[in-house]
């Protein structure tokens, strides 16, 4: 199996990848970097089994259903704002981490998943299946929130002020994944210097958990929204230390 996780951004320099090659034990850090153009990212997902992607996969439905109300009809139906704002994975993800993701309706993030939905029509265009709902090749995900489950930090780790922060939360997370996941010093190194770059490693792994059933199923219910608006795909408690043993 081969994972690929992206912590995408609006643009390429802001953009960092990681691939894994879960054919033998280490797991194997093949590739890490940054600056990521759509081109590298179709070129990069040819290749891999299930890919991790670290931006919305789609929008709010009755933000969708407003704003098309609103240009067809010049009418803004009766909705409450928070509707507007998340998604039912995002209420999902704050009910389990007690804070919201942020809003694909209001906030910059916006402007990601429209990239996303960029790469996905051109995926599309190549015969891929799109689910999503994390069921085909592509899985959204949540590095911070996936770190808050396995145990690690998960707020105060980025941007240059943080850097301090990010070396420890590098270093406590090598202590835990040393013994199945190989990286090189200059990788790490990597990680060390980018909270990007790190995400990225993280979202690979959450792409494996995804691939081999240790994320959290999507309630039966939700299932209709999640094929429409994305879901976020949260590891299972415990589920870090097993992925290079499955």
């Amino acid at each position: 199996m081969v994972t690929v996780g992206v912590d995408l951004a609006s643009q390429p320099n802001k953009t960092a990848t990681c691939r894994i090659d879960w054919g033998s034990t280490p797991a194997h850090v093949t590739s890490l970097s940054s600056g990521a153009t759509d081109s590298d990212l179709l070129g990069l997902f040819k290749h891999a089994n299930k890919i991790g992607i670290d931006a919305p996969f789609g929008w709010p439905r009755p933000f969708v259903q407003a704003i098309q109300r609103y240009s067809n009809a010049r009418e803004w139906p009766a909705v409450g704002i928070r509707q507007l704002r998340y998604r039912r994975t995002d209420y999902a993800a704050r009910d389990k981490l007690d804070r919201w993701p942020l809003s694909v309706s209001s906030d910059r993030i916006a402007v990601t998943a429209m990239r996303v939905a960029r790469l996905f029509d051109a995926a599309a265009r190549t015969g891929e299946a799109i689910d999503r709902t994390g069921g085909g090749r592509f899985v959204e995900v949540y590095p911070a929130a996936a770190l808050w489950v396995w145990s690690f930090r998960s707020r105060g780790y980025k941007g240059p002020e943080n850097r301090e922060a990010l070396t420890q939360l590098v270093r406590d997370f090598t202590g835990v994944t040393k013994a199945w996941l190989q990286l090189t010093e200059g990788d790490w190194a990597k990680c060390r210097a980018s909270d990007d770059v790190f995400d990225a490693l993280v979202a690979a792994l959450v792409a494996r958990a995804a691939a081999i059933g240790f994320c959290e199923p999507i309630p039966s219910e939700d299932l209709d929204r999640a094929a429409e608006e994305g879901w976020i795909a949260l590891p299972q408690r415990g589920s870090l230390e097993r992925l290079g043993r499955e």
